[in-house]
């Protein structure tokens, strides 16, 4: 499980909460502390680039966010982000440099890295997601299994027990997903892979690959 572990999958120097993955292998490890790091690490913001909006609350002064967004700390919305009309944040959120939080999508329990895209319709729940992932428009996590049991990691033969009953998808840096598709619970995308349109996904992904469907992984092309 390699390909899994946080310093295989994310560029830890793109993300405000680098310190909440110290010490830590796996990145869903990190789920259940997100809204205790978030306060904490709000309370010490710089008051000359962030603004404390309500409890728990910090926005950098040069992010953007819409009048219509609703926020709920407690969260964290770094420098440059924009987070559009309708945007609806539950809490327990971060929202890295220059990501975007589009119209209508909703966000709960998660740290989403710089540059990160969830710009149009998509739900985001206990998940992480790496520099410069995108989800297409329509694309969801899934983070609660239909019969409420604990969530499990499967990659082929090799399983882990994470404990967790909610956890949606951890995506690493540069994964691109189509619209429309769905991540179910305990998905893992490797760094610079690509996920159709429709897909219904779910174990883990590998890297640089392309996902077709379930039965179609393609490594992608060095050349």
């Amino acid at each position: 499980m390699q390909k899994i572990r946080i310093n295989e999958m994310y560029t830890l120097e793109e993300t405000i909460a680098a310190p909440l993955f110290e010490g830590v292998t796996y990145p869903w490890e990190v789920l259940p502390k997100i809204k205790d790091f978030i306060i904490e690490l709000g309370n010490t913001l710089p008051e000359d680039r962030f603004e404390k909006r309500g409890e728990n609350v910090w926005i950098a002064k040069s992010a953007k966010v819409f009048d219509s967004a609703y926020i709920g700390g407690p969260c964290i919305i770094d420098e440059d982000a924009e987070v559009r009309q309708c945007a609806f944040i539950r809490g327990s959120a971060i929202v890295g440099k220059g990501a975007v939080v589009g119209n209508s999508t909703e966000l709960k329990n998660v740290i989403l890295f710089n540059k990160v895209q969830v710009p149009h319709y998509n739900y985001v729940g206990d998940s992480i997601l790496g520099f410069k992932s995108h989800m297409g428009a329509g694309s969801i996590t899934s983070n609660v299994k239909s019969d409420k049991t604990l969530v499990v990691v499967h990659n082929d033969e090799e399983q882990i027990e994470t404990g967790l009953k909610k956890f949606g998808a951890m995506l690493a840096d540069n994964v691109e997903v189509g619209c429309n598709s769905v991540l179910n619970p305990g998905t893992v995308i490797c760094t610079d892979t690509n996920i159709y349109p429709t897909s219904c996904v779910r174990g883990v992904i590998p890297p640089h690959s392309i996902y077709k469907d379930k039965g179609n992984i393609v490594i992608k092309s060095k050349e």
